[in-house]
């Protein structure tokens, strides 16, 4: 398969031929009325290739090399700026939008440096800004952001197939995401319900024009999140004409589509199926996962000041078990013992409003999102009979919401208010029998409950002393009508605060706090005993985290970054198991279901540590990201001491670069070392009972001994090779990108292995020779690579 790979790459890399000029167009734009800007000088970053806008604030940049590139703007009373990564091909000319902020006082000529590096009043630290360009090139991530932020500070490596978000310590269920101002609840496939992860992600990498990390100090107007905050910035259609692009993939293929809709209004438009299920049958796996998503956006100016944008994202996953294997060996059994048959789609729909007036605008966020969630599994695979079933699960949410923002600009002073309402449903129909305090529990409900949500924010801000000193207060507070504890606001008060002060043109000092508050999963808050709601008898909370957060930041050039960040988090009111005894903060980092069982909110907790990063966006095609976190992530235990969860890897290294070569050609690595995670051991005493073993296809934990061993260290090496060509209308691009080059050390964890003996009891051996299902990692040096090749009309 290696050599098929090889051949092939090579083969078409026969088609080269020389690259021709591209050409960029763009407007310069008031950032708070919309207004065009004329005469503003805009420069291709690195170059001294530049033009002027005209009187409507366009222009235009011809005579460039294809790739990426970022666009300088600098007009008398504004602020220069410094655009995101734009890509720029012979194919077609890309379209740009720069807006510029109006100086509120004369300031120091010194002190205004125009970065790709972004930095906001409200989030002077844990604010990472990622280009396109940086998505697209990443070795190891295959165009899928939730691999690539693991190269940033704060994020844990997870295993190969999953991508969980996993951010400062804190659990996969604790970050938000937001598409063009749009919450999107999914953006993996075949997601964990109540968690964020997946092993594939939904959205589109050409779709992207930029990526708003915030691992803390989120803005007012982004509530309902612990730990981290992503906000994807999409980009429009091409004004002029009709464009297609193809992607062949390893494991799919894709078709996206992009224009104009009359005079005002674009489009962008794709869709993409995977081959996986082939794939995987040819290769005897014990599964069969089978993906289609789709995504659009249609973008309307409807006037100067006033514009209408829709948006959309949806996925179909199908999970099958392979049971057509001939003389299955043992971990393939093993396998198609515990995993059940899955069938999930989802969706979102939105719609942005937004009005623009002298020194303020008005957004209004409309959207409805839908999941649909079943899975099966019987005794064996044995579907000939009903009795045989021992889980039959349906569920769904949907949530309708609504957001309504205005942000204003007065005297100096930056200030956002707004209020959202959510209309809120879950069903659920679960059939399965669990095994609890050595017996089997048969747990049989429908729950089908209507949630009302409702939440109020402000933020204002300022830059004083010279615009030295940035600050910014905020404070939102959130509401549902679920139980009367969650029903008033005032016990939900999330306040911010954050300073920002320049020291020197390159130094910076930056600091954040404050009180962020969750909504527990919707599985938690249906969970059904007897027709009751039980976790609303148990008097449920908002799980609740203090952050403090302090930095240090050195700009030595425009395209250099260096900081230093140290952070604390407190929990409180986590949920916990009642029957396993054990915080929900440990779970969601697996296939399934998180949350739907009973659980009091008396968990607390809390995740520490500090972060180094250094960043080069080099104009000249060199780019590097080294970022080192030293974190500690512990929650109490049942007799009142810290012990580590799941994420707690002590260390996280990364090393990231990519490097433009001659003649269209592009290499990068990422190597990245990862400190071993906690587990917990088996116990041997509940796995050998039959009963127990039956029901779940495989051993228990033991949660007496919750994380009381760890895994060993691990270093993994990915890398990519990228290669472009270009005829008169047509941009072509084939890469290959070597994921877990090599593993110098695997997680690893012994399997138990089940023998029976002449009386039909469980006789349990360790097996040191395999590895723990979770973390199957590469360790042989197999060379695992992902073909890619896009063709733009």
């Amino acid at each position: 398969m290696k050599t098929i790979y090889i051949i092939f790459f090579i083969t078409i890399l026969s088609f080269v031929t020389s690259a021709q000029q591209a050409s960029l167009k763009g407007r310069v734009l008031d950032a708070v009325n919309n207004e065009p800007l004329p005469f503003v000088n805009v420069l291709i970053s690195g170059t001294s290739i530049g033009t002027s806008t005209d009187m409507d604030g366009h222009f235009i940049l011809t005579g460039l090399k294809p790739g990426f590139v970022r666009v300088e703007a600098s007009f008398v009373g504004y602020k220069k700026a410094v655009s995101s990564e734009v890509e720029i091909s012979v194919a077609r000319t890309n379209t740009i939008e720069i807006l510029l902020e109006k100086r509120n006082e004369q300031i120091e000529e010194i002190t205004v440096t125009a970065s790709p590096f972004r930095k906001t009043e409200e989030s002077p630290v844990s604010l990472r800004s990622i280009g396109i360009g940086e998505i697209e090139k990443s070795p190891g991530a295959n165009r899928d952001i939730s691999k690539v932020i693991q190269s940033f500070p704060g994020v844990q490596s997870t295993p190969a197939y999953r991508n969980d978000v996993i951010i400062r310590g804190g659990g996969p269920s604790e970050s938000r995401f937001y598409l063009d101002g749009v919450e999107v609840p999914f953006i993996n496939h075949f997601s964990t319900q109540g968690a964020s992860g997946g092993p594939v992600g939904i959205i589109n990498a050409d779709f992207l024009r930029e990526v708003n990390y915030y691992s803390g100090a989120f803005p007012a107007n982004r509530g309902n999140a612990l730990s981290g905050v992503l906000e994807f910035f999409q980009v429009d259609g091409n004004k002029e004409k009709l464009k297609f692009q193809g992607t062949l993939g390893a494991s799919e293929v894709a078709a996206t589509l992009d224009g104009p809709i009359g005079e005002k209004t674009t489009f962008v438009f794709s869709a993409r199926r995977s081959y996986l299920q082939l794939l995987f049958s040819v290769l005897e796996l014990p599964f069969l996962p089978n993906f289609t998503d789709m995504q659009f956006k249609v973008r309307s100016r409807l006037d100067k000041k006033n514009e209408l944008t829709f948006i959309g994202l949806g996925a179909v996953d199908v999970f099958d078990l392979n049971l057509d294997i001939e003389d299955p060996d043992e971990q393939q059994r093993f396998i198609l013992s515990q995993i059940p048959v899955n069938e999930q789609w989802n969706y979102t729909l939105g719609a942005v409003y937004k009005h623009f007036r002298d020194n303020s605008f008005q957004t209004v966020v409309l959207s409805r999102s839908h999941l649909n969630n079943g899975a099966y599994k019987y005794f064996e695979n044995d579907d000939s009979s009903e009795e045989n079933k021992i889980l039959d699960y349906s569920s769904e949410e949907i949530e309708n919401k609504l957001r309504i923002e205005n942000m204003s600009r007065i005297d100096g002073y930056k200030l956002n208010v707004g209020v959202n309402l959510d209309a809120v449903t879950y069903k659920n129909s679960t059939r399965q029998k669990r095994f609890y305090e050595e017996e089997i529990l048969n747990v049989d409900y429908n729950t089908s409950m209507n949630l009302l949500k409702w939440g109020l924010f402000a933020q204002v801000s300022k830059k004083i002393f010279n615009e030295r000193l940035a600050l910014s207060l905020g404070v939102r507070a959130d509401a549902n009508n679920y139980s009367e504890s969650m029903s008033n606001l005032l016990k939900q008060v999330s306040p911010r605060f954050s300073a920002s002060y320049n020291v020197t043109s390159k130094w910076s000092l930056n600091f954040n706090t404050g009180r962020y508050y969750q909504l527990p999963p919707y599985t938690s808050l249906g969970f059904q005993q007897n027709n009751v709601l039980v976790n609303k008898e148990n008097n449920l909370k908002y799980i609740s985290a203090d952050h403090i957060i302090g930095g240090l930041e050195f700009r030595p050039k425009q395209t250099v970054l260096f900081t230093l960040e140290g952070f604390w988090k407190g929990y409180d009111d986590y949920p916990l198991s009642v029957k396993d005894g054990i915080s929900l903060a440990n779970k969601g980092a697996d296939y399934g279901v998180v949350g739907d069982e009973e659980v009091v909110s008396q968990s607390e907790g809390r995740a520490y540590g500090a972060e180094f990063q250094a960043r080069v966006n080099a104009t000249g095609g060199f780019n590097l990201n080294l970022s080192y976190t030293l974190v500690r992530s512990e929650f109490f235990n049942g007799t009142g001491k810290y012990i580590p969860t799941g994420w707690d890897s002590k260390h996280l290294l990364n090393v990231t670069s990519t490097t433009e070569l001659k003649k269209g050609w592009r290499v990068g690595a990422r190597w990245r070392f990862v400190g071993g995670l906690p587990y917990t051991p088996y116990d041997l005493e509940r796995s050998s009972l039959v009963e127990a073993w039956n029901l779940s296809g495989g051993p228990y934990y033991d949660f007496d001994r919750l994380n009381s061993k760890r895994f060993s260290p691990f270093h993994q090496l990915d890398v990519r090779v990228d290669k472009s060509f270009y005829l008169e209308k047509i941009t072509a691009k084939f890469y290959l990108d070597i994921q877990n080059l090599y593993n110098f050390q695997a997680e690893q964890q012994d399997i138990i292995v089940r023998a029976e003996d002449e009386n039909g009891n469980f006789i349990l051996t360790d097996n040191g020779t395999r590895y723990q299902l979770k973390r199957v990692v590469n360790t042989s040096g197999t060379v695992l690579p992902t073909i890619g090749i896009i063709l733009e009309f």
